[in-house]
């Protein structure tokens, strides 16, 4: 892995109506909090909310397209939700290395979601693997 100690790296989106419906389109979730304003609006949200999903996918893209990169799967996830994602927010997410094993291409980072009012919406902590990209020798062990 090409990493240190403390790097970082941030990816942002827009979540919007048409984002919320493709994720549900995509995964059946089409809970009332993410689609029926009256009925998010008698919730403690008050308003439309965004699955959560739509930010740990944002998360996913982070680690498989900026750092490490490609290649990258996720072994490991902790997330938290301290506040919602609404409809309309523009999330920014940050990736810190926390460690690295130095004797596989693993790493642990630390994540952080924030919305445009700086107000944290994730919170959580991942371990990746970066696969080589070059396939294993044959062991000669194949029938």
């Amino acid at each position: 892995m090409d990493l240190k100690v403390g790097q970082k790296a941030r990816r942002q989106m827009a979540v919007t109506h048409e984002t919320v419906k493709a994720y549900a389109e995509l995964t059946g979730d089409y809970n009332p909090l993410h689609f029926d304003e009256e009925f998010a609006g008698r919730t403690r949200f008050g308003r439309l909310i965004s699955q959560g999903g739509i930010a740990t996918g944002l998360l996913h893209a982070l680690v498989a397209m900026d750092m490490p990169g490609a290649g990258t799967v996720f072994m490991q996830q902790e997330w938290h939700f301290p506040a919602p994602v609404y409809v309309g927010d523009t999330i920014t997410a940050e990736a810190t290395v926390k460690s690295i094993n130095p004797r596989h291409p693993v790493a642990t980072i630390d994540f952080r979601i924030t919305n445009q009012d700086a107000i944290e919406v994730l919170t959580g902590e991942a371990v990746v693997m970066q696969l080589p990209l070059d396939p294993p020798e044959p062991s000669g062990n194949s029938p």
